[in-house]
């Protein structure tokens, strides 16, 4: 009687090995597609923060005279496009 029962724990285990190894596969890809939308995720923001960055400046050059109103316009338009289009890859990310 203990034989049977030492080779049922033999096969659950064979079972979970198994297991493991058919699921295996699907781990590693959902590994590299968490990896892939980090780094787009990272690559995103340095881009929003980039953008942020180059409207600050251009505020600035308004405020000093550097740019006319012209000029500014047309700038931080494309610049709040720019951003407005990264924004809306970021996903339903809504707390960022």
């Amino acid at each position: 009687m203990g034989q049977t029962h030492r080779i049922q724990i033999e096969r659950g285990d064979a079972m979970l090995l198994i297991d493991d190894l058919l699921a295996a596969p699907m781990r590693g890809l959902l590994f590299v597609l968490e990896k892939i939308d980090e780094a787009a995720r990272q690559e995103r923001e340095a881009e929003e923060r980039a953008i942020m960055a180059e409207l600050s400046e251009l505020y600035r050059a308004l405020e000093t005279g550097a740019l006319t109103e012209a000029e500014f316009d047309a700038r931080e338009g494309k610049l709040l496009t720019r951003l407005d289009s990264l924004q809306g890859k970021g996903g339903a990310d809504v707390n960022s």
